[in-house]
């Protein structure tokens, strides 16, 4: 009886996870590729990239353009850094 639970739950946490481990690659792409467009004229790319990444991951959205248009997305406007900053590019 143990071995049949343990056989459906790891069954399950299998199943539950790909489809899970597929809807986070395919939001990864969506933040890749808007990542991109914002960061185009940045003068540190990968600094950009990296923290719009952060940043689309946790809002869900990236303003449209390289610069401004934050007002688009308000999560990502109002994330701060430890200084008080604009953590988001």
């Amino acid at each position: 009886m143990k071995a049949l639970l343990a056989t459906l739950l790891l069954i399950t946490l299998v199943l539950g996870s790909s489809s899970f481990v597929h809807t986070t690659l395919a939001f990864s792409g969506f933040c890749s590729s808007k990542c991109q467009g914002r960061c185009a004229k940045a003068g540190v790319l990968d600094r950009c990239l990296k923290y719009c990444g952060i940043c689309c991951e946790e809002c869900k959205c990236v303003p449209s353009g390289t610069f401004g248009n934050k007002h688009e997305c308000p999560c990502y406007r109002d994330k701060k850094n430890t200084k008080g900053k604009p953590k988001c590019p």
